[in-house]
């Protein structure tokens, strides 16, 4: 019997660079061993369009976590989303 090993949550962490909570956010994510894509909305305009097409939002940061959006660093809805207890 073969087994599957639980695949990687795709995460992405929109942010800026002078954002606390943005920080917060990404090194939540690190203690709990999650990989991301960073994007900083700051310089990338496109990828700031993206956000706020998909989030409704302006503020950051915003964290998607296989394509569900969660708006500022609210540590249960992520820990939710990505099954950590």
């Amino acid at each position: 019997m073969v087994q599957k090993t639980p695949k990687a949550p795709k995460v992405k962490v929109y942010s800026t660079p002078t954002c606390p909570y943005c920080y917060m956010a990404k090194d939540f994510l690190k203690q709990n061993g999650v990989q991301f894509e960073d994007i900083n909305v700051a310089e990338n305009h496109q990828a700031a369009h993206e956000m706020i097409e998909k989030s409704g939002q302006m503020g950051v940061p915003v964290i998607e976590i296989n394509g569900k959006m969660i708006v500022g660093f609210d540590r249960e809805a992520i820990k939710k989303a990505l099954g950590i207890k």
